[in-house]
């Protein structure tokens, strides 16, 4: 299986003396998973995620990472003079795209993410669920076939999420999209992902993979043994896992 993001021992640091926030970091991910990566705050996860999306470079290592990705913020990172389908189309047009297939894309997206009611509106008129879904469908109007997501659902309610959650994995499974989240939220890492790395002090601790059906009951006892295992290696000290 292809793997479009490969990780092998890379580090980043900053300052001098270097201050590792990245260490001997490895790992594969495969085209068309859906990976989610979890830890504590300060570990590592979001630096990881800006080096695949090239914002940052790895100091040491080696990194193999597409050329272009779509990206979904925390906290949405909306246009707030443009309308929906303004900020949904702002990547195809930047790429000079044929206007057709600029608003054919744009249509495409909004109804991916069920906003199509919602296209002259502006982000202010919009809920935070609401706002995240245009940051969804902008990206993935990027056209990449991988797709990176900085712990995007933490700031709304759980009834939202679980949508969201639903939403995405509909849009996963059409797509066939790669897909790299961070989470702090293990039962939603163990909701949607296919694998799930747990970060410790800037190190990746282990990989957990994820082989219940879809979709997964956070009620059944199968999906809180999962999400056991991850609290459990936090909290353990041992050896990396980089499968």
């Amino acid at each position: 299986m292809d793997a479009p993001i490969v990780f092998t021992h890379v580090n980043k640091s900053y300052e001098m003396p270097p201050v590792y926030v990245v260490r001997d970091f490895s790992l594969s991910i495969n085209s068309g998973e859906f990976f989610c990566l979890v830890g504590p705050s300060g570990c590592g996860k979001s630096t990881v995620l800006k080096m695949i999306a090239d914002i940052v470079k790895p100091t040491s290592g080696t990194l193999v990472r597409p050329a272009h990705v779509g990206m979904v913020f925390q906290s949405y990172a909306l246009l707030p003079w443009l309308t929906v389908e303004d900020n949904v189309s702002f990547a195809p047009r930047m790429r000079r795209l044929d206007e057709r297939k600029v608003k054919d894309l744009t249509a495409r997206y909004l109804g991916m993410v069920h906003l199509e009611a919602f296209a002259k509106k502006y982000p202010r008129e919009l809920s935070g669920g609401q706002r995240q879904r245009v940051g969804i469908a902008r990206a993935l109007a990027v056209e990449s076939d991988v797709l990176i997501m900085d712990e995007p659902f933490s700031a709304l309610d759980p009834v939202i999420c679980d949508e969201l959650h639903s939403d995405l994995l509909e849009i996963w499974e059409s797509t066939k999209k790669t897909i790299v989240m961070i989470s702090h939220h293990f039962e939603e890492a163990v909701t949607l992902a296919d694998r799930v790395g747990i970060m410790k002090n800037g190190r990746l601790k282990e990989i957990i993979p994820i082989t219940l059906p879809r979709p997964r009951d956070e009620d059944q006892a199968p999906f809180m043994l999962e999400v056991k295992k991850i609290r459990g290696c936090l909290a353990e000290s041992r050896p990396a896992s980089t499968a």
